[in-house]
């Protein structure tokens, strides 16, 4: 018997809001803007809708794939032709919502046919969305589209299983084949996520992102941490939403316990673009909850 997420509706709801952000975060990157303007915007669009972010916001630029979002001093504006990663999440109560697509800044049109690649990977992967689908089939059809346009897939970083405050639940959805042996499931939510690069299709680690993470609850021995851990729980977060200097030293004392996220950066410095939706894994086929652009 398919097993659907509790409270079906709220995961939709929680993508509607996600995708709102997500549109915003795309107008609002334009040359000029500060980062951490765009960042704290999206972010704030979530909370007024009345969900929380699921995780930071992502502007992750040029080289840089993915977990970069901006610190609480961050000062630094785009520039025309910034290829910008704007990946955003949203959940209620838990259910969470991931979805993303890139924006050439300044429409200057020298990187779109990355952008094209991501995108028609996206398109490409959740068509083979449906219940016992081997999820190679998703990989497979993902590379093809994005290798049609004489580009790479990105070998190392996958799409992901989402469950209830569990944004990567296990499961993961390679953007290339021959790596997963899994199936999917009716009543799944998973994030399908192509990124297409002119590099050679690898990340690697690079600076830290400004985002951590609770690995585990840290008990209730130290009350400022363990109310930051009611907030979070093990959701990622940044200082930006922690402005109590109390609550910035017990996340020092807590080190222990935080799992930090560098940058992933292309292997060959090369050019990435991503796009992302959440999908439902329905009777008949994908229910794209995220919808918009890339759809």
């Amino acid at each position: 018997m398919a097993r659907y997420p509790e409270h079906l509706e709220q995961w939709r709801e929680a993508a509607r809001i996600a995708a709102r952000g997500r549109e915003l975060g795309l107008r609002l990157t334009i040359p000029g803007a500060r980062r951490r303007d765009v960042a704290d915007a999206v972010e704030a669009l979530i909370r007024a809708a009345g969900a929380e972010p699921a995780f930071p916001a992502n502007l992750s630029r040029n080289d840089e794939a993915a977990h970069y979002t901006p610190d609480p001093d961050d000062t630094v504006t785009f520039v025309p032709g910034d290829l910008v990663k704007v990946d955003v999440g949203a959940h209620l109560d838990g259910a969470i919502a991931d979805t993303a697509d890139t924006v050439e800044v300044g429409g200057t049109h020298r990187h779109e046919n990355l952008v094209r690649a991501a995108r028609e990977g996206l398109r490409a992967g959740i068509a083979q969305v449906r219940p016992g689908v081997r999820v190679d089939e998703i990989s497979r059809a993902i590379a093809s589209a994005i290798r049609a346009r004489g580009l790479k897939p990105m070998e190392n970083l996958t799409g992901h299983s989402i469950e209830r405050y569990l944004l990567h639940a296990g499961k993961s959805v390679p953007n290339v084949p021959g790596v997963s042996g899994a199936t999917l499931e009716e009543g799944e939510v998973i994030a399908i996520e192509p990124f297409a690069t002119n590099g050679v299709g690898l990340i690697e680690n690079g600076p830290f992102g400004n985002i951590v993470r609770f690995r585990s609850d840290p008990g209730g021995r130290d009350p400022v941490l363990s109310g930051l851990f009611a907030r979070f729980r093990t959701l990622p977060f940044t200082l930006r939403w922690v402005a109590r200097p109390e609550e910035r030293a017990a996340l020092t004392r807590a080190r222990r316990v935080l799992q930090t996220y560098p940058v992933f950066v292309e292997r060959g410095r090369g050019l990435v673009a991503q796009a992302e939706h959440t999908v439902l894994v329905g009777p008949n086929g994908p229910e794209v909850l995220s919808g918009g652009t890339g759809e």
